[in-house]
């Protein structure tokens, strides 16, 4: 949830994104380069090379939401390796919006126990 907008799916477009495109041009991105739906209703997150813009663009039925945030103090820790648009978690989602990486280390390891004592 963004701001009190709800999305099926949150993509996180990996790699630089030249901000200054607009909602035609962010949603050929999606479309051209990763052969995802623009009108499915997902939420597509892009970044650029500073890290501190975010655009967010989304189809809510009748029309693209294209949400800028722009942080005061600090940097989005974005994937910068592979040219490639992931499917986020909500756990990832939120780690991301508050500055975190998505990849973090699980606190507490699921395991089977071998036997109870």
């Amino acid at each position: 949830m963004l701001g009190g907008i709800s999305a099926p799916q949150v993509y996180i477009v990996c790699g630089y994104t030249d901000m200054r495109r607009s909602i035609d041009g962010l949603s050929a991105i999606i479309k051209q380069n990763y052969s995802l739906e623009p009108f499915s209703g997902s939420l597509f997150l892009f970044c650029g090379k500073r890290r501190d813009r975010m655009k967010a663009l989304m189809w809510d039925g009748d029309g693209f939401l294209l949400m800028y945030k722009r942080l005061d103090n600090g940097r989005f820790q974005w994937p910068r390796g592979a040219e490639e648009a992931q499917l986020l978690s909500s756990e990832q989602f939120t780690w991301l919006m508050q500055g975190l990486s998505i990849e973090q280390p699980k606190a507490i390891r699921r395991r089977i126990p071998d036997d109870i004592i």
